[in-house]
């Protein structure tokens, strides 16, 4: 039986990222919604939460759809594998806990295990390059790291709240921002938002803890 997933994160770029990487699968995997920014519409056998930009698993983003009526498991899809943040991550009721740099292939295995009612922890791989997906900026050769941070700024975080959001220290935050700069050729904070806002990072609303702000 082919498993209905939904792909989780309020960047278009990211989620079409995700079920370009997954297309290959269909004989598998269905990508039958692209998440950005609004909750799951319909019913799926596997939410998979990206943290790229957003709050990390332990976050209310995905205690929402592990709540979610729509949602049979959710995954969260990440970089961050801190013992006590996987815990947390777990503890809210997510069935998988997945590397980013798992291969297309490995990691459509773990979203068919944990639809089959299997709890899935991919071993972190330290250093290891993010394999699949897309970020906003990779044409332009940011890292995913870097385009992260850049897209946090964009939202107009401090360099405090992205250090908070990320779970990166300050020095990290620092290091990130400055190759960032100057892949992107500009020299202040403003020409970084004006140049996020130009290629798709959005700053019409900031994340707060993992949800989008609500306008208006």
């Amino acid at each position: 039986m082919v498993i209905r997933v939904a792909l989780v994160n309020d960047d278009e770029v990211v989620v079409r990222g995700l079920d370009a990487m997954m297309r290959s699968y269909g004989h598998r995997v269905e990508v039958v919604e692209l998440v950005a920014g609004k909750p799951v519409a319909q019913p799926v056998d596997v939410a998979l939460y990206d943290t790229f930009g957003m709050g990390q698993g332990n976050g209310p983003a995905v205690r929402h759809l592990v709540d979610s009526t729509q949602v049979r498991a959710v995954a969260v899809y990440t970089w961050n594998f801190q013992p006590w943040l996987t815990r947390d991550t777990l503890s809210q009721g997510v069935r998988g806990y997945l590397s980013k740099s798992l291969p297309a292939a490995r990691l459509v295995d773990a979203v068919a295990a944990i639809s089959s009612g299997q709890l899935v922890v991919s071993p972190s791989r330290g250093r290891s390059p993010l394999v699949g997906g897309d970020w906003p900026g990779r044409e332009e050769g940011l890292t995913a790291r870097e385009a992260e941070v850049l897209s946090l700024i964009t939202m107009g975080l401090s360099n405090q709240e992205i250090a908070e959001r990320t779970l990166l220290s300050l020095n990290s935050i620092k290091s990130y921002i400055r190759s960032a700069y100057r892949k992107i050729d500009v020299d202040s904070r403003s020409r970084a938002v004006l140049w996020g806002v130009e290629h798709g990072m959005r700053a019409d609303r900031v994340r707060i803890n993992g949800s989008p702000a609500r306008e208006g």
